[in-house]
């Protein structure tokens, strides 16, 4: 499958949000509670979704068909100038292994924030620390361990 990477779109809210339901409750389970996973699904709405994208710039990949099968965000961190975060970055797990994941880091990394960045931060989940240090995103301070609210944070340093 080669989805088309684009910026998300209002009508997408909805099956974005479905679509990052669906990879929490499959893909983060080893790694966390139901009740942890749940929590996170209540919060990230379709209106979340468009929320964040007015102030975010939120990628998707869908397939030939129109379905969304990943998505990405990068946005600003916090009000620190040329600082940004890397959020959602979630990926079908019926497609996951399929090159969707590097291809939505691709257009986050060749984002106008990205470009603009001389540190960009992730709060990834136990799940995804993997997929990111193969990007080159490396533990924030040294810290392995996940903090209060179980995310490990990494850090890469793009444009220094």
């Amino acid at each position: 499958m080669t989805p088309v990477i684009r910026r998300f779109e209002a009508a997408d809210a909805a099956a974005v949000a479905a679509m990052v339901a669906k990879t929490l409750r499959i893909s983060n389970a080893a790694d966390y509670a139901t009740a942890y996973l749940e929590a996170d699904i209540a919060r990230l709405t379709p209106g979340f979704f468009a929320r964040s994208a007015a102030v975010r710039h939120l990628y998707v990949a869908a397939s030939a068909t129109g379905a969304i099968v990943g998505c990405a965000a990068i946005g600003p961190f916090w009000d620190v100038p040329h600082e940004y975060s890397l959020f959602n970055v979630f990926v079908d797990p019926a497609t996951q292994g399929q090159g969707i994941g590097r291809r939505l880091m691709a257009a986050v990394e060749a984002d106008a924030f990205f470009q603009d960045a001389t540190r960009v931060e992730i709060p990834a989940s136990l799940t995804a620390v993997p997929f990111y240090r193969k990007f080159g995103y490396d533990f924030k301070n040294g810290i392995t361990e996940p903090d209060a609210e179980r995310l490990i944070r990494l850090e890469k340093f793009p444009h220094r």
